[in-house]
């Protein structure tokens, strides 16, 4: 379409303005709505200009930049992505053109999540069509990169949101006593909906219908209140894009029925975090899927061949693949029971693995699909999937596509997209420079292939410590990881220092997906980002506690000590129970002070370098946070219910009626 042809567009639809919809580095989408009228003459009319589509000068001067340009200098460019469709958001009586765009400086710097993601697509079809064209297989022309990206979220009341402060303000509950009943029935796992959410969801589906983002799947996840949604697979800019479409699209639908959606990735401790699984698959105009087996997997060439690049992608940049997940929301949810490890492996479940193994020319026996009908009559006979599953794997082979787990709730997935993309793109440039060096001009296809056979055999046995079956979350497999020389970068500063480094600067500048100042820039994001959101956290624990923990505590602590008085006068012969109650309500009012003054003395001791400031924050605020916690939470368990004043665990996760 031009310009003239959006404009009638989305004038039919009741669009009075437009704007430049772009990713900047902070998780989600930007944008700055521009009226579409102007005046001809004497006249006021609607007009949206070829010029005015394709790009726009928002400026942007406050989105968080890493040091890519200053804020004297800060003229920022968007550019229209006519490979993602543009899109009607309608707003109480209006409705707006958004034109899916990428976010760049005057100096041409990225400033966005979408500029390298489509540089990635480029440089994975560059190297994914040279390879199979090296393979004598032309037919190849063009790659498509698809994802399909599983959202899990929490949903609450309204109004037990809003007398939270620690949630408006972080996302995150920073204090709260642990329930009775948690998850631990796992009765809310596909559980019934009930009917004011299930009304909320269904209205919101209907919504994303309506934009194109059909969704497949939606049901109760594990931890009571919480949800999973899941749109049909689409290309990997488009999938992007529509997720972040999605989760704005719930957002405001929710709202409409007291509901508020939470994206962070651990907003209750205790139960189950939330991620955001981002299914990556290849296809080609020849061939849908690349990473579909077929019955006989190990004479599968382009199935192989793909397989051992990614294999190779994850062990040799696994601290990449990490480096793409973090945040201080993921650090609570990586490695608990409901989220895969730090430590980034790959799983192929056992047929696959089997096959590897019969590729490289050693002797496994192929094994038969099974088939059952489960010992009944009234069902038919069928046949059991080949291919397991394994939910604690960050990186798993799960049919014809491979399941990145590690992704957070509330993240751009773009980015892990991107940096998946650049990894498995410089295996395949490896594997193609391998294979030139062996070929000579006038051999056939046969022997080219052979010759790459050999090649592929040698990469899956360099590569193999990546691979794991097992468990992720047991305490063996850390030891055994250790051992096999992969890294368990544990926290965000963990692996952002790791990642900031040489290897990575070469990868991304050589790859053409981002230059040494746009990855300099993003570690800097990366750091910043940290560093604000724990702050913020620690800041607003000690505002919390101080006005809403310790004021009922107190109020305890006086009734008690008033009973205790009371008692004593009356003459009772014994007061053990009520002493020791009245005991245990001093000492932990005494810990939680102390551990007030601890965590202020961690505040006032920021070093002002960026790098030791985001070390700092973990490993001194973030301990001392939770030492405040672990009192405050006590004290919610000794307060009378009655002078309580915040919502509690039971109510934000049971009350969902």
């Amino acid at each position: 379409m031009c310009g003239a042809s959006y404009d009638s567009w989305a004038e039919e639809r009741g669009a009075t303005h437009y704007c430049h919809w772009f990713q900047p580095m902070t998780q989600y989408f930007a944008y700055k709505h521009d009226s579409m009228i102007k005046r001809e003459g004497d006249d006021v009319i609607t007009s949206l200009t070829g010029k005015m589509l394709v790009m726009g000068e928002p400026d942007g001067s406050s989105f968080p930049n890493g040091g890519l340009r200053d804020t004297h200098m800060a003229r920022g460019h968007t550019v229209w992505d006519p490979s993602s469709p543009c899109f009607i958001s309608s707003h109480g009586t209006g409705t707006t053109l958004c034109i899916p765009s990428v976010f760049f400086s005057w100096t041409g710097h990225a400033l966005d999540e979408k500029t390298p993601l489509l540089r990635s697509v480029d440089v994975m079809e560059r190297e994914s069509i040279g390879l199979l064209k090296d393979l004598g297989e032309s037919s190849h022309k063009q790659l498509h990169i698809n994802s399909g990206i599983e959202q899990e979220f929490f949903l609450i009341d309204k109004e037990y949101y809003l007398a939270r402060p620690d949630l408006v303000q972080t996302g995150r509950t920073l204090q709260g006593a642990h329930p009775p009943r948690d998850q631990s029935l796992d009765d809310q796992y596909f559980a019934s909906f009930s009917e004011r959410f299930l009304r909320a969801m269904n209205e919101a589906e209907v919504a994303m219908w309506k934009l194109g983002i059909p969704q497949t799947t939606r049901h109760r996840e594990v931890a009571p209140g919480q949800y999973e949604m899941a749109p049909v697979f689409n290309t990997a800019n488009k999938a992007s894009d529509q997720n972040l479409m999605q989760m704005d699209i719930l957002t405001k639908v929710c709202e409409d029925h007291d509901l508020i959606a939470l994206y962070h990735e651990k907003p209750f401790a205790g139960v189950n975090g939330s991620g955001k699984h981002n299914n990556w698959s290849l296809g080609t105009n020849k061939a849908n899927c690349l990473f579909e087996p077929g019955s006989k997997p190990e004479d599968n060439l382009p199935f192989m061949t793909f397989l051992a690049a990614t294999i190779r992608a994850v062990h040799l940049h696994g601290d990449v693949l990490r480096a793409a997940v973090v945040g201080a929301g993921n650090d609570w949810r990586l490695g608990a029971n409901e989220a895969p490890p730090a430590i980034m492996s790959v799983f192929l479940g056992t047929d696959v693995t089997d096959a590897v193994e019969r590729f490289c020319g050693r002797d496994v026996p192929t094994r038969d699909a099974p088939t059952s009908s489960m010992g009944t009559n009234v069902l038919p006979q069928f046949t059991v999937e080949p291919v397991d599953r394994n939910r604690t794997s960050p990186f798993a082979f799960t049919g014809n596509r491979f399941e990145f787990r590690a992704v957070g709730s509330s993240h751009n997935p773009s980015r892990s997209t991107t940096f998946l993309n650049t990894a498995v793109a410089d295996a395949l440039a490896h594997l193609r420079a391998q294979l030139a060096e062996v070929t000579e001009p006038g051999m056939s296809k046969a022997d080219t292939q052979a010759a790459f056979k050999k090649i592929l055999a040698a990469t899956f046995d360099e590569h193999k410590d990546v691979l794991f079956l097992g468990n992720n979350y047991s305490a063996e497999w850390a030891e055994e990881a250790e051992s096999r020389g992969l890294l368990n970068l544990r926290t965000t500063t963990d692996a952002i220092d790791h990642f900031d480094s040489p290897k990575n600067f070469e990868l991304f500048s050589k790859m053409g997906v981002l230059t040494e100042a746009e990855l300099e820039g993003r570690i800097n994001v990366m750091r910043e980002d940290y560093v604000t959101r724990i702050m913020t956290e620690a800041n607003g624990l000690k505002n919390l506690v101080q006005t809403s923990v310790l004021p009922p505590a107190y109020d305890t602590q006086t009734r008690v000590a008033g009973s205790v008085i009371a008692a004593e006068s009356a003459g009772a012969s014994t007061n053990d129970g009520q002493r020791e109650y009245l005991n245990d309500v001093v000492s932990t009012l005494d810990n939680v002070s102390k551990a007030l003054k601890v965590l202020q003395a961690a505040i006032d001791e920021r070093p002002h370098e960026l790098a030791d400031e985001a070390r700092h924050c973990n490993d001194k605020i973030v301990p001392a946070m939770a030492e405040v916690r672990k009192y405050a939470d006590a004290l919610e368990g000794m307060s009378d219910a009655e002078s309580w004043s915040l919502p509690t665990y039971h109510e934000m996760l049971f009350h969902q009626s």
